[in-house]
């Protein structure tokens, strides 16, 4: 739950139903404002109507009757009682008292009271959230002056609360709120999808420079940025293109003319010169050598294939060792990885040889983790300071200590088994051991069928 709301779709969700749920809030209170307002403004004309009744009535009966009839006025809100208290002047009219007077004549007088009826300040039970807690209405009592002088007291009382329904208003809001939750969350997909399909996109161009380039489908905003991602893809591809063709071009130029020097240095009479030029020649060779294998590791038109990770090891110790080179190889990984079967032999190949070049030896160790795979290549040379570990894989840097002078190099091993670790999304890492020695630890991710 807590990685859903940290994504992208996550917050959108959110957003979307938190908008929705506050907007049907406020439409809520609003309408439900609105109706306690017509009830209001209902009850007080039934409360002039019912007062006025009520008056009039007693004002017409005799004297004598009056009482029987009052027993019967005082039930309900509107109610109309005897009462002992003269009519009493001086409070302005209010103006349910005023509207009153007007609709009964001048044949009658009305005075409000000061007192206010305890009930009008009781707060009222509703079955709805949005509803006021208070009414808020006419609540007021005065007296009335009848036509023979008699004062009664009219009083006007909220109207009764009504009976519970039996049912939560919570739950039956709750279909509501599922179905706003459904849109936010279809809304949120819609939105969402076609991002993932471009970071998709950009995580299979990291992979493979030649992947089908991205459908163009949707709004017409996300085609424009599905078309120039397209572009730029092609722009990528044509630009390693160009510069893997060059680079081949130079070298492939550059044997001829190299292999004309090593001949014609073969006729030079001073042995030490002799030596010397052609120990230069070699060093050119291996350059250019080295140069055309940094172009082809960036080069991405190998088939990716699923590829026995313990098979590849093996061959690849196997090889090292019948060419003299003292490598070891324990553990076994029992996994597949998805791969270019060139691109990766050499990877590991470069990484053997530099442990056997600078260290003197190899000793590979290959583990299975949790949807990966970690190869350990350790070797005996002194290592490197920690900071100038992240310096040997840029191409053509080399370490200025005995661990270069004595073997020489180009610095291009690391660089060119980096870049093609990166192109499979594997991870490489160098460290200094416990007991001496450099390691250098590759992850690989697992390969799923199907997946």
């Amino acid at each position: 739950m807590k990685a859903f709301f940290g994504s992208m779709t996550g917050r959108v969700f959110l957003i979307l139903l938190l908008g929705i749920v506050a907007s049907a809030a406020l439409t809520q209170w609003l309408a439900v404002g609105e109706r306690v307002r017509a009830l209001e403004r209902y009850r007080d004309f039934h409360a002039l109507e019912r007062a006025e009744q009520l008056i009039t009535t007693a004002d017409v009966l005799p004297e004598a009757s009056r009482p029987t009839y009052l027993r019967m006025a005082t039930r309900g809100t509107v109610k109309l009682e005897a009462t002992d208290q003269p009519l009493a002047a001086g409070l302005p009219p209010t103006e349910f008292s005023a509207t009153l007077q007007q609709r009964l004549g001048e044949g009658y007088q009305l005075a409000p009271l000061a007192e206010h009826p305890a009930v009008c300040d009781l707060p009222r039970k509703s079955s709805n959230i949005f509803a006021p807690s208070q009414w808020r209405g006419t609540c007021e009592t005065m007296n009335v002056r009848l036509h023979d002088g008699q004062v009664l007291k009219l009083s006007v009382l909220p109207p009764r609360a009504p009976p519970p329904s039996g049912h939560s208003e919570l739950l039956a809001i709750l279909p509501f709120l599922l179905c706003i939750a459904a849109l936010a969350y279809l809304v949120t997909r819609m939105t969402v999808r076609p991002l993932q399909r471009l970071a998709q996109a950009a995580k299979d161009l990291g992979n493979d420079i030649n992947h089908a380039p991205v459908v163009l489908s949707g709004a017409a905003e996300i085609r424009q940025a599905s078309a120039a991602f397209n572009a730029m893809q092609a722009r990528i591809r044509q630009h390693i293109m160009q510069r893997t063709q060059m680079l081949a071009a130079i070298t492939h130029d550059l044997q001829t003319p190299l292999t004309r020097l090593r001949l014609r240095l073969e006729k030079v009479s001073d042995h030490d010169l002799q030596q010397r030029l052609i120990e230069d020649l070699s060093a050119m060779q291996q350059m250019v050598k080295e140069g055309l294998d940094l172009a082809r590791s960036m080069d991405t038109t190998e088939t990716m294939q699923a590829l026995d990770l313990d098979a590849l090891l093996d061959s690849v110790c196997s090889d090292a060792t019948d060419g003299g080179q003292p490598v070891e190889l324990r553990g076994r990984a029992a996994m597949a990885l998805m791969g270019r079967p060139m691109a990766i032999r050499r990877c590991l190949v470069n990484l053997i040889d530099n442990a056997v070049k600078y260290g003197h030896y190899a000793n590979v160790t290959v583990e299975r983790m949790v949807g990966a795979a970690r190869i350990r290549i350790r070797d005996g040379g002194p290592g490197i300071d920690p900071d100038q570990m992240a310096r040997v894989f840029e191409p053509f840097y080399r370490i200025e200590t005995s661990r270069s002078r004595e073997s020489g190099g180009t610095g291009l091993g690391l660089t060119i088994a980096r870049n093609i670790a990166e192109q499979h999304g594997a991870n490489v890492m160098l460290a200094n051991h416990a007991d001496g020695g450099l390691e250098v630890t590759l992850i690989v991710p697992e390969y799923y069928a199907g997946a």
